[in-house]
């Protein structure tokens, strides 16, 4: 299973913009790839210690704990990491 992370903030419009361009990129792609994917979102008002490291990127978005990107994201590039995500999980369980 592969994580995806979006920190967002409230009333924040890039995040609601990223928040989009998650939904329509997992929605392009193929079921084995976007069938392994969850996504989790969390303001950072919510935790002291996300706030002090991403406050001035948000949105940012993690894929498996770590940074993709932060301010905009790429669906071809989110849809690349994603399915080479994909990729590496079904070499690991082969």
């Amino acid at each position: 299973m592969t994580i995806v992370t979006l920190l967002t903030k409230p009333d924040c419009h890039l995040c609601d913009v990223a928040r989009e361009v998650i939904d329509v990129t997992l929605a392009d792609l193929p079921e084995q790839v976007s069938g392994s994917v969850e996504v989790t979102e969390q303001s950072i008002l919510d935790d002291d210690a996300l706030y002090a490291k991403w406050w001035e990127k948000i949105p940012v978005v993690l894929i498996d704990g770590e940074l993709h990107g932060h301010w905009r994201v790429s669906r071809d590039r989110l849809a690349a990491a994603l399915e080479g995500s994909a990729s590496k999980a079904q070499r690991a369980g082969a």
